[in-house]
């Protein structure tokens, strides 16, 4: 898909539309809006109102096939009223910003976002391996996700809060998107390496990227974000272990280790309680949790911790179906888990849930 973008003046851009809304039949609007676009392309520029920009000039940038679309559909109306209608559009579309106050995301160029899902069912080819996405630990999930949930719900500077943290994805992707992050690890030695993946990300943005050893279910989550000049989070993202499909090492404290699905959503659930009052109001928290098979019984560990997230007072935003097609344990064993399932009388897992609430 072509992305790459124009950079023009957005004075001289502005100059220009408002020079073919001052036409007076659909023709020359029209021939105006050709020698824009001609211009654009870098044909000789006639008329165009795109002269070289001054030092001074705020600068414009903008996706290339959008635009021309934009342009060719003025091009296409067949009366005054519709050219002009469409050319008032893509001014306004240039000259303001308007946002949802939540993230960063221009509503005027909502076309540009193509890359920000918006659909309930995700089926990610490939999980990101680039940078210091490595995909060594067990468990760890996609840096899509807490990519997606930054776009959608965070400002450039703001504050995220990952307490179940496990390799630093969430905290790879917030340096990359210019988010302050913070992370908790229960495992010492797991944080340790967490850092060093983190501190291989550039940071561009200058942005907190802190690791916290530390239980999430009894850590004065209020002081560690004073000590960072913070009083609140402006999104949490939560990843806990899926009970005991994998466990990740003998400590008590570990929602692995949990010895029965009640006791591990009343672990689960007292995380949400300490982390709800350090959330801003109208914010969102993203729980990123699959089911099990246990006994010759499904157990939807999803919608119990869904249940259970609810019960501490969120509101559910959205329920976002996502395929996964091969795990670690999984591995190479596609046809023994499929001689299993038909055996066994259920279905392979395929996917798992990523849950929105909003506070």
């Amino acid at each position: 898909m072509d992305h790459t973008r124009f950079t023009v003046s957005k004075a001289h851009f502005i100059q220009a539309l408002a020079g073919c809304l001052q036409q007076r039949d659909v023709a020359a609007v029209r021939s105006c809006v050709l020698c824009l676009k001609e211009s654009l392309l870098g044909a000789p520029p006639g008329d165009a109102g795109l002269s070289p920009p001054d030092a001074t000039d705020e600068m414009l940038s903008l996706r290339r096939d959008i635009l021309l679309s934009e342009l060719d559909q003025v091009l296409r109306a067949r009366t005054l009223e519709r050219a002009r209608y469409y050319l008032e559009r893509l001014r306004a579309s240039v000259e303001q910003v308007k946002t949802s106050g939540i993230n960063d995301i221009n509503l005027r160029r909502w076309k540009e976002y193509d890359d920000v899902l918006t659909d309930s069912l995700w089926l990610l080819e490939r999980r990101d391996t680039s940078g210091a996405h490595l995909a060594w630990y067990w468990g760890n999930f996609v840096p899509q996700i807490p990519r997606q949930m930054m776009l959608r719900y965070t400002r450039r500077g703001e504050w995220v809060l990952d307490p179940f943290v496990g390799s630093g994805t969430t905290l790879i992707e917030c340096r990359r998107l210019g988010r302050n992050g913070i992370g908790v690890e229960l495992n010492p030695e797991v944080a340790v390496q967490a850092r060093e993946l983190v501190d291989r990300e550039p940071n561009a943005f200058g942005v907190v990227s802190e690791v916290v050893v530390g239980d999430s279910m009894a850590l004065d989550f209020a002081g560690l974000l004073r000590r960072q000049g913070t009083e609140a989070v402006h999104l949490l993202i939560m990843h806990p272990p899926y009970h005991d499909i994998i466990r990740f090492g003998e400590d008590p404290r570990d929602l692995s280790n949990a010895p029965s699905v009640d006791r591990f959503l009343e672990m689960f659930g007292e995380v949400v309680a300490r982390t709800y009052p350090l959330l801003e109001e109208g914010r969102y928290l993203a729980v990123v949790i699959g089911d099990k098979y246990a006994g010759g019984e499904w157990i939807p560990l999803g919608f119990h911790a869904m249940q259970e997230v609810l019960r501490q007072g969120y509101r559910l935003k959205s329920i976002v179906v996502k395929n996964f097609d091969r795990t670690r344990g999984k591995r190479e064993q596609k046809a023994l888990w499929r001689y299993r399932a038909l055996a066994g009388g259920f279905y392979v897992f395929k996917h798992e849930y990523i849950l929105i609430f909003q506070r």
